[in-house]
């Protein structure tokens, strides 16, 4: 079976490596157990948080760049609408990509900030 969704966040991965700038992925895509989950929940696991994390600031407009990442016919959830929404509010510039274009696209025009 292939993950498509896995096979973009890589290619995305090693693109943001590649420019050399501060950036994590959050792994909220795992499967577990319901005690396991519970106890992740507990030390600070937040459902939706946004898949990349660009701790990059840009002036005086942005504290980083946080990017969802879909493949179609994916939607983003509402909990991940909220937490792109929450971001925004707080200085971040937020995009979703449904391709690694997008997301090469979206990275590149922040980074030109």
């Amino acid at each position: 079976m292939r993950f498509l969704e896995d096979d973009l966040q890589m290619a995305v991965s090693k693109y943001l490596d590649l420019q050399g700038i501060l950036w994590c992925h959050v792994a909220n895509e795992r499967n577990t157990s319901f005690v396991k989950g519970a106890r992740l929940k507990k030390k600070g696991v937040k459902s939706g948080v946004p898949d990349c994390l660009i701790f990059e600031p840009r002036g005086l407009f942005y504290s980083g760049l946080a990017i969802e990442l879909k493949i179609k016919p994916n939607k983003v959830s509402l909990n991940q609408k909220e937490w792109l929404t929450s971001l925004k509010n707080n200085k971040w510039c937020v995009g979703v990509a449904y391709s690694f274009d997008e997301a090469k696209e979206i990275i590149d025009n922040y980074l030109k900030l």
